[in-house]
């Protein structure tokens, strides 16, 4: 797939800038895992690639990207400031560091992963975050896992908008308040853990719109969510699903198919932390 192609995949950021609807996750990779992934989903025509400082799995997604021989202005990485390194001074050190383990000039996206509410660190990481992005070592600067009253708070006190907020998304936590409040706010909306940690592939539903469709349960699910305007980074290492999960722009699924998955819908459908009291 060629990459004018994958350009007609993107959506612009509320800074101007384009980001893929749909990259690789490497959450729990080795580095070598890592590696690998990487520079198989680049050559198979990924372009977004998110990883994170708590990953430690930074150098492999740095090695990938060096491996893949995809030009660097290609690709889209974005990584995440964990939570002891909030503050002024840590965050710089903490992007410093980040950049020195992927060897990039810069990051595309750099986000915030928790907002860590008890600690009340989050406004002045923010600001950090936008003196890093104004020396240009962040292109976009954007959080993830914070809620209404977060980003409301960042944009009141500084008056920039974050990007992105990347949350948990999929079809048994489909945050619709959430997501309401970020198209609000003209923030772009990511999921991660979109498979739910690949619980929603077992699901009957899922199964049988997948069986209609001649697709794999991932499949499916990958579909439901750029059909609901989401960006998303399924995580995997495996070569045969890399390429399986990046095969979903030639189908859509209908309405009948997106009524079952809105159903699956739970109020404590949460696989992992609770921003509110996470950290």
């Amino acid at each position: 797939m060629t990459s004018a192609k994958i350009f007609d995949q993107q959506v612009t950021l509320n800074d101007g800038k384009n980001i893929p609807k749909l990259g690789l996750g490497v959450w729990q990779a080795t580095q070598q895992q890592a590696s690998d992934a990487v520079r198989e989903a680049l050559q198979s025509g990924y372009q977004l690639i998110d990883t994170a400082a708590i990953y430690e799995n930074e150098e492999g997604v740095g090695a990938g990207i060096q491996q893949s021989g995809i030009n660097r202005e290609e690709i889209f990485v974005t990584t995440k400031l964990w939570n002891d390194a909030q503050g002024k001074e840590t965050a710089v050190t903490a992007l410093e560091q980040s950049l020195e383990k992927l060897k990039l000039d810069y990051v595309d996206l750099y986000l915030i992963h928790w907002p860590v509410p008890t600690a009340d660190k989050y406004l002045e990481t923010w600001q950090t975050l936008i003196e890093l992005k104004e020396k240009g070592l962040a292109r976009s600067i954007g959080v993830s896992n914070f809620h209404a009253a977060h980003l409301r708070r960042l944009i009141d006190e500084t008056g920039v908008t974050p990007t992105v907020n990347q949350i948990e998304i999929h079809p048994y936590f489909q945050q619709h308040a959430l997501r309401a409040v970020n198209q609000d706010l003209n923030i772009q909306t990511q999921s991660w853990s979109p498979l739910a940690q690949n619980k929603a592939i077992n699901d009957e539903v899922i199964k049988n719109i997948a069986l209609k469709h001649h697709k794999t349960p991932a499949q499916i699910i990958i579909r439901w969510h750029l059909q609901n305007d989401l960006i998303l980074i399924p995580k995997t290492v495996t070569s045969t699903r890399i390429k399986e999960n990046f095969d979903v722009f030639n189908f859509e699924l209908d309405q009948t198919d997106l009524e079952a998955i809105a159903q699956l819908d739970q109020v404590d459908g949460r696989v992992g932390p609770d921003p509110d009291v996470f950290g």
